[in-house]
């Protein structure tokens, strides 16, 4: 005889979707060949459901970043990455399946997870860098997450499970974003996009009169909950390396991609007495608030402490084009704004900013 196999994980999450949506056959995309046994696709599998409010879509929940079968982790208190992702895409009454390519883009966020480990929250934004809905016209370059409205989280025998909803954004959604806070951010769009359902034909509500005067409400009395910017494009040049250039100023390399965002959420955070990290491949640069502006570099780490005023000379002139100029707050540091290419995923430059 062979033990009967351990699905407590995998039937906690049909349940809480029974509770939903009682008894609707959802429809079920699994994963031919187990991700470790060499299969492409990290889940197990993704169901799919059919929603008529606040309006018709489909409803997906995925099933493989919590445990689904036997206690394998060692925190008792969480199961596997302690999530599953949602989605909610809008449907055509006439809709018989739901695309494909939203299976698609659930499998890519978890070959994420499963190859770099990190975790997506409530809160968390994405920048996808181009379409989230390949060779589509959507606006929508970007993810948000945040609690799913109508799923709570589960303790199930291997830990908990919190289910997690992605949202499709537009660049400038993100940029505000990012300049204040994704919950509040989302609230303030609620009433355009109920129970956060995506819709890829929409315009931006960037573009709407009371979403703009609630972000730049927030980021008045919040400031930016942006602490970390990851960016490609950063470079420091020392001239205390170099034995002929001494009283050089050192110089601060960045993409004009970057730019406009850097000077919004600096301003924002150094107003608030924040700190703000630019992660780059080879180095960080931490900048914080302080009454004296200075400078100090260590191995792979530069602190930058400004002042209302040098924040302001450094956001005044970043701009998304080629070109330098020095901040001589900062004993005279140059930064140099360099082109940004944009690339498909063949590697061809579709676009240059600066």
């Amino acid at each position: 005889m062979t033990q009967e196999e351990n699905t407590s994980g995998w039937d906690a999450i049909d349940q809480a979707m029974r509770q939903l949506y009682g008894e609707q056959e959802p429809k079920h995309y699994g994963t031919a060949i187990p991700y470790m046994l060499g299969g492409p696709d990290p889940l197990d599998g993704i169901s799919v459901y059919a929603a008529d409010t606040p309006m018709p879509h489909w409803h997906f929940v995925t099933y493989g970043f919590s445990e689904l079968y036997d206690k394998e982790s060692d925190d008792a208190s969480r199961s596997g990455y302690g999530f599953e992702l949602t989605f909610r895409l809008t449907r055509c009454e006439t809709e018989l399946e739901p695309p494909a390519w939203a299976l698609n883009l659930l499998q890519n966020m978890a070959r994420y997870v499963f190859n770099s480990g990190n975790l997506f929250q409530p809160g968390d934004y994405l920048d996808a860098n181009g379409p989230i809905c390949l060779n589509s016209d959507t606006l929508l370059t970007a993810l948000a997450f945040i609690e799913d409205p109508d799923l709570s989280e589960l303790r199930t025998p291997n830990g908990s499970v919190q289910f997690i909803q992605m949202v499709g954004m537009t660049c400038r959604e993100l940029e505000m974003i990012q300049s204040w806070n994704t919950r509040s951010f989302l609230s303030s769009c609620e009433s355009y996009m109920p129970k956060y359902v995506t819709d890829l034909m929409r315009n931006s509500y960037a573009d709407i009169p009371s979403v703009i005067k609630a972000t730049e409400l927030g980021i008045e009395e919040d400031g930016s909950s942006t602490a970390f910017l990851f960016i490609q494009q950063l470079n420091w040049e020392s001239p205390r390396k170099k034995l002929l250039q001494k009283n050089m100023p050192a110089k601060l390399q960045l993409g004009a991609k970057q730019t406009t965002l850097l000077s919004s959420i600096l301003r924002s955070r150094i107003a608030k007495k924040a700190t703000l990290s630019l992660i780059g491949p080879d180095v960080n640069i931490v900048l914080e608030a302080g009454d004296q502006p200075s400078l100090l570099e260590a191995d792979r780490e530069v602190r930058l402490t400004v002042n209302l005023q040098a924040v302001e000379e450094i956001a005044s002139k970043l701009r998304p084009q080629a070109g330098s100029f020095e901040v001589t707050s900062l004993d005279k540091l140059q930064i140099e704004i360099l082109p940004t290419h944009i690339k498909d995923q063949e590697g061809n430059v579709i676009k240059t900013i600066g």
